[in-house]
């Protein structure tokens, strides 16, 4: 369903559609001043589902099969099955159902479920299963349950229809991840049930997990994606995003391990799109259409992709990825092979598409294989397919959706089914109730969709009781997809068995072995010496991809000899790019886990430290513990306090010299009291955890940051008042608007990080890299205590390491003052006592595809 998000900058109008209504005088009135009925008819009709059909092309020996269409379904955006092969759609009743894109949020749309009650292939039967959603964008079946999350939110709620009445009358809250804002077009989608028992989303760095009767959710390296995500057999996740016209992305490695791009992933051309509908309604503007023809010459809209996984047309359809892009009109059959230690994706039909049609209504949104083991395309069939936001009045894009009529074509939709010529279909399912002994035998089914849901439905259930069988079918089933998703089935019920593992790790199939590897980084990171020489013995592999997986699950852990291990590949593989580029994501991998467990164990040290000195007043809930005989807490709440997840020098000062008086109207029976005996790090350590707990989010802080704060207040004899914290603000924007900035990067948009709105921003304008810089000067000498950056409205553009230096005359520059690494958007540098008047911040590390940004810059002085 997605289109063509466009990288934003400082106005809510995309670069490139700037750029189509500025250059060449090339605007949406130059196709035709306006709506031309002879034009619609000719190019922009709506035609039956029957009429629709016909105008697709296909590849040879294969057709499309009406499945559903409206009113049977409306403007379904994407859809899955559950265990007994009953179809639940998400219906986007509001999106665009006029040019405007008025109300669209409003929670009137659904998610109806569809059945085949005679077997013909045809659905018949509609039910509403929920109503009265904003926006459906993600559907997962569990067992009766199916978890929906909604438009708007990081809240994930499962339903269940008890009365079998095909609606459901259960609705439970089964993650709380509170709201969501943004265009509806860059908010998650997803949840990709994957043979790991994770379930990823686009857009953000979390994994969801089912436990017991809820939803767990775990960070990862990072997020990818927009409209939808898909594996293939082993794991690794397939991304593409409309935004960023790339249809392919992230799919070397599983997320979990990061986002890994490599040189030539994608086959020369790969981009390039051969569509049928002359209708130029592309958001780029002219440098996205051919002219002579008026088609798509690149992806841009592509969503809803998808590894086939299904056993029912020919062999060599199996593991190819499907991409359907709606602007196009087509969808992309493409092949994945691994050559020499990387996945590429090549167009399966050179020169032209697997499938497109003429109709340009024709909205392929998302792919998928069914039970009966075919391949099923979700046709949203309709006019509009750019949200609101880049039709606006004036811009190229809104003049031919007008000149078209498309805005004419709402409340439609089609369902296809691919089949071949030799397609037969395979059998309905029958798998939510059957009995879990008849689940473990389907874990080696030859469609890949009984294989998942199987193991779903046995992870779910969470019954340990065929452990045995499952390690039967680890050991010998002749389908080694099957061994692995009885592995995967093992790790998901809790079921540790090392003997076996160890066993699979010389398994005749390497992605056995892989698979083996990452089960077993537990025990290496809990030193297992047996496991890890077993594991590290692989270094000499024949497979690179069990190499690769080697190298992951190192970068993972703190494997004893890990670091013996990197030399080893690095030396062997030096004229193998494709590993080299492994290795350099593993090392800096390696880094970041080896700081991640530091700071989870200076976390533990703040927890520890807070219990004995902190919980008795503050109490464990971070709320304040109750005095006893009064209406008054002992402490301060702490939890989603100002003071505690702003600037962290104030929580510092307050935890060095104490705080009295009232605070936030809120009177307490004495003072907080000096903390100041205690060294730096039991101070930061305590403050971090504090700064982490209970619903807070605010960056750690470090001994050093301590140590520059005491320096500051070394001659303060008494306690602060509560008056005091409250009024330490940073320095006004009308008085920063005097003083002259610099910067190595475009020096005149600098006023837009001091303007106090945080929607406008100064940016390099290019990706960082070391040596980039931002200085400014106060005309006179002040005594500077802190400083931040903060950048959070584009939460990714923070500079990855940084310096601050300062200087008399703005030439000659000191040694740093302060340095470190940017953890977060919220970059916050705390000053040892420093007076100047010229300050200089550089930025020294590098973020792919990232700029470095500032939405507002605040500096305080003393």
């Amino acid at each position: 369903m997605k289109c063509m998000h466009l990288f934003l900058f400082k106005s809510s109008v995309p670069f490139l559609v700037l750029f189509a209504l500025l250059s060449n005088g090339f605007t949406g009135k130059s196709i035709a001043e306006s709506f031309d009925p002879e034009r619609y008819q000719k190019h922009a009709r709506t035609y039956t589902p029957e009429e629709s059909m016909a105008m697709i092309e296909v590849a040879p020996g294969y057709r499309l099969e009406l499945v559903a269409a409206e009113p049977m379904v409306e403007e379904p955006a994407t859809m899955a099955w559950d265990g007994d092969g009953k179809l639940y759609v998400a219906e986007l009743n509001t999106y665009m159902q006029e040019i405007d894109g008025k109300n669209q949020h409003e929670p009137v749309c659904r998610v109806v479920l569809l059945e085949d009650t005679n077997h013909d292939g045809r659905m018949d039967k509609r039910s509403v299963f929920v109503d009265g959603l904003k926006l459906p964008r993600m559907i997962q079946p569990l067992d009766d349950r199916v978890i929906i999350r909604e438009t708007d939110t990081f809240d994930l709620h499962s339903y269940r229809d008890t009365d079998g009445d095909g609606v459901a009358d259960e609705k439970k809250l089964v993650y709380q991840g509170g709201p969501r804002g943004g265009n509806l077009e860059h908010q998650p989608s997803g949840l990709e049930w994957n043979v790991d028992n994770w379930m990823y989303v686009t857009y953000t760095d979390r994994r969801y997990r089912w436990v017991g009767d809820h939803i767990e959710a775990e960070k990862i390296p990072g997020g990818s994606g927009q409209w939808g995500v898909t594996h293939d057999d082993v794991g690794r996740n397939f991304y593409c995003t409309a935004g960023g016209e790339n249809p392919a992305m992230h799919f070397q490695i599983p997320m979990v391990y990061g986002k890994l791009t490599l040189s030539g992933e994608q086959a020369p051309g790969f981009r390039e799109v051969f569509p049928l509908v002359q209708i130029p309604d592309v958001q780029g503007g002219r440098g996205r259409f051919r002219q002579d023809t008026l088609t798509l010459n690149r992806f841009t809209g592509c969503a809803g992709q998808h590894i086939y996984r299904g056993d029912r047309l020919p062999s060599d359809f199996y593991g190819d990825y499907i991409i359907p892009e709606p602007v196009g009109r087509l969808v992309r059959r493409a092949k994945v092979v691994y050559e020499d230690g990387k996945l590429i994706v090549k167009n399966a039909t050179p020169g032209t598409e697997f499938l497109r049609s003429k109709d340009a209504n024709f909205r392929p949104v998302h792919a998928s294989t069914g039970p009966d083991g075919c391949l099923y395309i979700t046709d949203m069939y309709r006019g509009i397919i750019q949200e609101g936001s880049w039709v606006r009045p004036g811009s190229y894009l809104r003049g031919v959706v007008e000149n078209y009529g498309l805005d004419k074509n709402i409340g439609r939709g089609r369902i296809y089914r691919l089949v071949h010529e030799t397609t037969e279909r395979g059998p309905r399912p029958k798998l939510i109730h059957a009995p879990s002994r008849e689940l473990v035998s389907h874990l080696s089914h030859p469609n890949g969709w009984w294989r998942d849901t199987a193991q779903k439905l046995l992870v779910v259930r969470g019954d340990p009781s065929v452990a045995p069988e499952l390690v039967s079918v680890a050991k010998q089933s002749k389908n080694p997809l099957g061994r692995l998703h009885a592995l995967w089935t093992l790790d998901g019920l809790g079921v540790y068995n090392e003997s076996l593992l160890l066993e699979k790790l010389g398994d005749e199939d390497e992605r056995l072995r892989a698979a083996a590897v990452r089960m077993l980084e537990p025990q290496l990171t809990s030193g297992n010496i047996h496991v890890t020489k077993a594991v590290l013995s692989l270094v000499d592999d024949s497979d690179l991809q069990v190499v690769t997986q080697l190298l992951l699950s190192i970068a993972q852990t703190a494997t004893p000899g890990g670091d013996a291990i990197l030399e080893q590949i690095t030396e062997r593989y030096q004229a193998n790019p494709n590993i080299t580029g492994v290795l350099n994501h593993v090392k800096a991998q390696r880094e970041i886990a080896t700081k991640r467990r530091l700071e989870n164990a200076f976390l533990a040290k703040g927890r520890t430290h807070f219990e004995i000195a902190c919980l008795p007043c503050h109490g464990m809930d971070g709320k304040g513990m109750p005095a006893p005989g009064t209406d008054m807490t002992l402490g301060a709440p702490i939890a989603d306090s100002p003071r505690v997840t702003g600037r962290m020098d104030v929580p510092i000062k307050i935890m060095l010299k104490g705080m009295t008086g009232e605070l936030d109207g809120r009177k307490f029976p004495g003072p907080m009291l000096p903390l100041e005996s205690f060294d730096d790090e039991w101070i930061a350590s305590t403050l971090t955890y504090i700064r982490s707990s209970w619903g807070n989010k605010a960056s750690m802080v470090t001994a050093r940051d301590v140590a520059a704060v005491r320096m500051q207040i070394k001659d303060r004899e008494t306690m602060w008042d509560a008056s005091e914290i409250v009024a330490m603000t940073p320095v006004l924007p009308k008085q920063m608007r005097k003083w002259r900035f610099t910067s190595s990067h475009r020096s005149g948009q600098i006023k837009s990080a001091i303007d106090g709105n945080s929607n406008s921003r100064w940016d390099t304008g290019a990706v960082q890299v070391p040596g980039m810089w931002l200085a400014f000067d106060m005309g006179k000498e002040q005594e500077l205590t802190s400083l931040v950056l903060d950048s959070r409205r584009s939460k990714n553009d923070y500079p990855r390491q940084y310096s601050v230096e300062i200087s008399e005359d703005g030439q000659h520059w000191s040694k740093p003052i302060a340095e470190g690494y940017g953890q977060s958007p919220m970059l916050q540098i705390v000053l040892p006592p420093t007076k100047t008047r010229h300050v200089r911040i550089s930025q020294h590390g590098h973020a792919s595809g990232k700029f470095w940004s500032i939405h507002e810059l605040e500096v305080y002085t003393r």
